[in-house]
């Protein structure tokens, strides 16, 4: 059974795991490709994440194992703090099986809890079942930014898609 709830510094190792697994994939899915923070600085980051109202870290466990991480911080400029950002990565042994959409539940939760009224994330153009998802639940695509990150020293796209929650 699949439980939801707020990280602790503890799933450090089991993020990092998780992270590493996602970026080595053939489908280049996530910005990190073979290297994450190190376990240390994941346990830093969630400590600080725990203290600080306008960010959060969700887990998705499969038993003790993470096998999905959401995470989620509010836009810092005055003009946009109702905006927060969002990742998603999910272990590729538990896709399809709606963890993802669970996640994104739970961060719809929280958003509202912070007042939140909008949340925002890029896609890669070829991460099509990302794409379905996010559609899926009903985020909408807001624009195309050409050549937007540095992959493995290249430039990729990004679709920018959002989820208006009020």
């Amino acid at each position: 059974m699949i439980r939801i709830r707020r990280a602790e510094p503890g799933d450090a190792v089991s993020l990092v795991e998780l992270a590493e697994a996602v970026g080595g994939e053939e489908g280049r899915w996530i910005l990190a490709t073979d290297t994450w923070r190190s376990v240390s600085e994941e346990r830093r980051y969630l400590k600080t994440v725990l203290r600080h109202p306008d960010a959060t870290v969700i887990v998705a466990l499969d038993g003790d194992r993470v096998v999905g991480r959401l995470s989620l911080s509010r836009d810092p400029h005055p003009a946009s703090h109702h905006v927060a950002d969002l990742g998603l990565m999910v272990a590729e042994s538990h896709r399809r099986q709606g963890i993802g959409k669970k996640l994104l539940a739970e961060a719809v939760i929280w958003a509202r809890s912070v007042g939140i009224g909008k949340l925002e994330l890029h896609v890669f153009p070829w991460n099509e079942s990302a794409l379905r998802l996010y559609e899926s639940f009903g985020f909408e695509r807001e624009g195309y930014r050409k050549r937007h990150y540095v992959r493995d020293e290249e430039l990729v796209d990004a679709i920018l898609m959002a989820y208006e929650i009020y």
